[in-house]
């Protein structure tokens, strides 16, 4: 098959997957493989499973870099680039949309009394990722007390991405006594200081180009889950910078679940409400630039990835530190959002729902939508 079929084989997958792809990352790494795999047989599961490891061991949002790994292994530079802006840009679209009707609308009772409904499953989907992810990731007694550590620091306020590089170090410290670790498991710590040096100092004030630095910061050094964003995006843009509430952010997480694609489209929306489409489109491009560039220089790499000791080891301590992250910033949310009896009653019954279940993450919060749209008109 010559280049040109296979550019636009990968264009017209990953641009369904864009307008179709709900769930998170779990979801979509799912549909993928039914893709690439069952269907299409571009790879092996084996293969896959290479490119999954390879996408856990950078920053940046997991799903989108193995979109971005399965374009460029499919149909090459040029294929990298495809696959990751028809994976990313419906998503954004969407996310921009509904952000320019929040910043119209969203003071009207219906848009309130929605949003008040969504605000506790969102709490909920983020304890049920968290309890799912703990389960996964903390396989050791050694990284239950790393990820317990974790939390306590992070809750007296220790910055975010020492605590990710202490639980990361802390992990591989048995091994460095014995053996020097290779010079690719250095790799995904040294490209993210590499390139956010220069967005280390950031405007006050929010315009587009200050919105790009913060969120090219946040998309070169996030580890974990696209959850993990919420603790990111709280400590600068809530806490540092002043740009959102409290009340705006869990706004903005809502809205990138209740979307299809990367939950990283967060950063489209955060963009518009502090700087219009400008900043919008700015802080799309800043978030998910990292991505492109993680995975060109990690790619040649992939082959050695599972015989990398201390790389999986130094993965194990990012997980533990991602998770703790994720508890320490859920915590701060569902005290924002769960704040009478209804919407407790609500956040309980998405728990047990989604716990329970295997329902799609987007139908609850449509249904606690619904939810707090009724109680607002029998109130």
């Amino acid at each position: 098959m010559d280049k040109g079929r296979r550019l636009l084989e990968v264009a017209l997958l990953f641009l369904r997957l864009g307008f179709t792809a709900f769930g998170g990352p779990a979801a979509h790494v799912a549909m993928m493989e039914e893709e690439v795999v069952v269907r299409r047989r571009w790879l092996t599961r084996e293969e896959l499973l290479d490119l999954i490891a390879a996408t856990n061991l950078i920053p940046g949002p997991n799903s989108t870099e193995l979109a971005i790994h399965l374009g460029l292994l499919r149909a090459g530079w040029l294929g990298l680039l495809v696959a990751g802006a028809c994976f990313i840009v419906p998503a954004a679209l969407m996310v921009g949309a509904i952000a320019w009707a929040y910043a119209r609308f969203g003071q009207l009772p219906s848009a309130i009394a929605a949003l008040h409904g969504v605000k506790p499953v969102v709490v909920a989907i983020v304890a049920v990722a968290l309890a799912r992810f703990a389960r996964a990731a903390l396989k050791s007694a050694w990284l239950v007390a790393l990820a317990v550590a974790a939390v306590v620091a992070a809750a007296l306020g220790v910055h975010e991405l020492l605590v990710l590089a202490a639980a990361a170090l802390l992990a591989i410290a048995p091994r460095l006594r014995h053996a020097r670790p290779p010079a690719a498991g250095l790799l995904p710590l040294a490209i993210p200081s590499t390139m956010t040096a220069a967005a280390a100092t950031t405007a006050a004030v929010a315009t587009p180009t200050s919105v790009f630095l913060v969120f090219l910061k946040i998309g070169a050094v996030l580890f974990g889950s696209g959850y993990v964003l919420i603790a990111f995006l709280r400590t600068d843009l809530v806490e540092r910078l002043h740009w959102l509430t409290e009340a705006q952010l869990l706004d903005a997480v809502a809205v990138g679940q209740v979307t299809p694609g990367p939950v990283f489209t967060t950063a489209t929306f955060v963009g518009y409400l502090v700087a219009g489409p400008g900043g919008a489109a700015t802080a799309t491009v800043g978030i998910f630039l990292p991505a492109f560039v993680l995975v060109a220089a990690t790619a040649p790499l992939v082959p050695r990835l599972r015989k990398s000791a201390t790389m999986a080891a130094a993965l194990g301590g990012l997980h533990a530190g991602s998770l703790a992250l994720m508890a320490v910033a859920s915590a701060v949310i569902a005290r924002g959002a769960i704040t009478d009896v209804p919407s407790a009653l609500l956040a309980l019954g998405a728990l047990a729902v989604l716990a329970l279940t295997k329902l799609n993450p987007t139908w609850v919060m449509l249904v606690g939508g619904a939810v707090g749209v009724v109680l607002k008109l029998i109130s």
